[in-house]
């Protein structure tokens, strides 16, 4: 069944209107007709199972059939903080991340990046990452749809944190052995938020990993292979995955 997301304020006890690009693809894409099913995700971990009442010149009213408890969501918050990657590889991690069950992604720009975003390119681009958090939201049935901040630097991640209250890690080449590794996943338990650095291609400069560790971040190690920038973060996604899960 076709899946879409609902704006909490158009959400009442038996209707829930879609407007916005939802409605050009209802009516003209998937060409769906009064009387045809498909579920709306509140937001707010449930799931409304609809009927096509209506269409409107700029939105389509349904009706409410049936709702259900949503249990998408990873029991705990998973911020993933990366490096600004070289190419398309942002579209990639994005996608994949939010399939894995991220939270919030909060692109850095990091002093080995080889990426620079500058003030004019950086908001078609955060566009462009949020539809694709989006789409992936669709596709893997989640209850929210992450959100892609603004890009930071690495001091503004480390205030974030911070202000977030999060624990958190940073897969770094150097960190000795796994116990740290299985030390900090097991420590991050439902009901947490935690922060996951990504390092970009050229990786971590020492001076960020030292600020890291002072802000409270474990470096810890994802084993003796070094791996790229768009598999790390799944790596450790994959990884709380299994553990929260």
């Amino acid at each position: 069944m076709n899946r879409f997301f609902g704006k909490a304020d158009n959400i009442s006890d038996d209707t829930i209107i879609i407007d916005g690009s939802d409605v050009n693809h209802i009516r003209n894409v998937l060409r769906m007709r009064e009387g045809d099913r498909l579920t709306v995700t509140g937001g707010n971990n449930r799931d409304y199972i609809c009927a096509i009442r209506e269409y409107g010149q700029d939105k389509v009213i349904l009706n409410i059939l049936e709702t259900q408890e949503s249990d998408k969501e990873l029991p705990a918050r998973i911020y993933l903080f990366q490096g600004l990657p070289k190419g398309d590889k942002m579209e990639l991690i994005i996608q994949k991340c939010v399939e894995l069950g991220v939270y919030e992604i909060i692109p850095v720009a990091m002093r080995r990046c080889v990426v620079k975003l500058d003030n004019k390119k950086a908001p078609a681009k955060i566009l462009r990452w949020q539809a694709i958090s989006e789409s992936a939201a669709k596709q893997s049935g989640r209850s929210i749809i992450p959100a892609v901040k603004n890009v930071m630097t690495f001091t503004q991640a480390l205030e974030y944190v911070k202000e977030c209250e999060m624990t958190g890690i940073i897969p770094y080449e150097l960190a000795y052995g796994m116990e740290d590794t299985r030390k900090a996943i097991a420590g991050i338990k439902p009901g947490m938020s935690a922060a996951v650095f990504i390092g970009p291609e050229g990786g971590f400069d020492a001076g960020e990993v030292e600020a890291a560790k002072a802000a409270g971040l474990m470096p810890v190690s994802l084993g003796r292979r070094i791996l790229r920038t768009e598999t790390a973060g799944l790596a450790v996604m994959s990884i709380l995955m299994y553990h929260l899960e």
